[in-house]
């Protein structure tokens, strides 16, 4: 796959019903599957399992479909959804991750 809109068109093969049920069945994907990744890390911490990675990127991947469902849903490209999150984050940390701006940030920005 050489970029996430490739992979979005792709995905898409795999998907089926209108814009609005893609928007209530991704967003309850992205949900779900992304409890299955904090199951697998949680198990691995705190019940003693070995790591698994291969488990953790199939998961990972099954999120990344459903992000993929619910961006198209609204319109927009994984490549987009992408770019909106980079420039938000140069907007925000603009200087990379500093823990003082993080801690002046209001509850209420997302």
């Amino acid at each position: 796959m050489k970029t996430l809109n490739a992979y979005q068109l792709e995905a898409a093969r795999t998907a089926n019903g209108s814009d609005e049920s893609r928007q209530v069945y991704g967003a309850l994907g992205v949900a779900g599957e992304a409890g299955e990744v904090a199951d697998l890390i949680k198990k691995q911490h705190f019940h003693g399992h070995d790591a698994d990675r291969g488990a953790v990127a199939r998961e990972l991947g099954d999120v990344l479909w459903y992000v993929s469902l619910l961006a198209g849903a609204y319109g927009y490209t994984l490549e987009e959804i992408a770019q909106i999150n980079i420039e938000k984050l140069h907007q925000r940390y603009p200087d990379g991750f500093d823990m003082a701006r993080s801690r002046e940030r209001g509850a209420d920005d997302s």
